[in-house]
């Protein structure tokens, strides 16, 4: 028996914390935690598509390392469980009712992300998403970390109009918070170089 085979059977402990399995070619250093960027909304209904403008220009803007995840959920809802239940850490980009002055950037993080989804739904798509998490927090697999970052809208009603410029001002900030907690999560967001193209999906 090898020394390496000796300690990993006798001191799993301290192979625990590093290795995920052995495998033929030697050890498997333990994966990182998957991380998702998630954008909510319905573009079609003025501020209420603020979450999905969010993560569309963080997506042609920006590249992280590739255990992160950009998404546009939009508004569908049940069908975003698969990718809450398999992420471990998340941030929702979206437009919210969080009982501030119409244009107000917000951020709810932790335990107050949690009720916050449960408790201040005020459009159908949130509705659906805050479901969805609730189902994933019944089955047991949903993220550890969630951080909520939105805006409060100015109306929700403008069919086929675009944000208005209050909410729209956001955008940027919203998306230098959302680097703020990649990178406390060692997430590395740097800027996209002119000369690397944006993933499609």
């Amino acid at each position: 028996m090898s020394r390496v085979s000796f300690l990993y059977e006798h001191v799993p402990q301290v192979f625990a914390r590093y290795v995920t399995a052995p495998t033929d070619t030697g050890m498997r250093i333990q994966a990182a935690p998957r991380i998702v960027v998630l954008g909510i909304g319905n573009e079609q209904w003025g501020d209420a598509g603020f979450g999905m403008r969010a993560i569309e220009r963080l997506k042609a803007g920006w590249q992280c390392a590739p255990h992160v995840e950009f998404v546009a959920g939009g508004i569908e809802g049940r069908a975003l469980l698969p990718l809450v239940e398999a992420a471990q850490r998340m941030i929702v980009f979206n437009a919210a009712d969080f009982g501030c002055a119409p244009g107000t950037l917000c951020v709810r993080d932790g335990d107050d992300a949690i009720r916050y989804l449960g408790t201040r739904p005020f459009n159908l798509h949130q509705m659906d998403f805050a479901d969805t998490f609730a189902c994933a927090q019944l089955k047991g697999c949903y993220p550890r970390e969630l951080v909520v970052v939105g805006v409060q809208p100015l109306a929700l009603d403008d069919y086929g109009q675009g944000l208005r410029p209050a909410v729209s001002a956001q955008l940027d900030p919203a998306i230098a918070i959302a680097c703020r907690w990649l990178r406390r999560w060692h997430a590395r967001p740097r800027p996209r170089l002119p000369s690397e193209s944006a993933p499609t999906r």
